[in-house]
């Protein structure tokens, strides 16, 4: 008897844990996709920093901007680039 309610306890505890397992494992992914957006906010807020720093026109900073919203960051920092070096030669 003793070995049967000790079984059913075991199971009993089991099926409880598992839920908070799960609600721990959930809150994890939470932390980590919260980590991983405020990284990437810092990052945006930079290269927005650096579009102003850079663009001599409000044409190119309309420019840059409109590639980062539709190509992404990569082609956005290629952009800048691009002016950097038009600019170093023209200076």
């Amino acid at each position: 008897m003793t070995v049967q309610l000790s079984n059913y306890s075991l199971k009993r505890k089991s099926a409880l844990m598992q839920p908070q397992e799960q609600i721990e494992q959930l809150q994890s992914k939470v932390h980590q996709l919260e980590q991983q957006h405020r990284e990437y906010v810092q990052k945006q807020q930079e290269l927005i920093g650096a579009i102003a720093r850079i663009c001599e026109s409000s044409l190119q900073e309309i420019e840059a901007l409109r590639i980062l919203v539709y190509r992404g960051e990569a082609e956005c920092r290629r952009y800048l680039r691009s002016l950097l070096k038009n600019q170093r030669k023209a200076g």
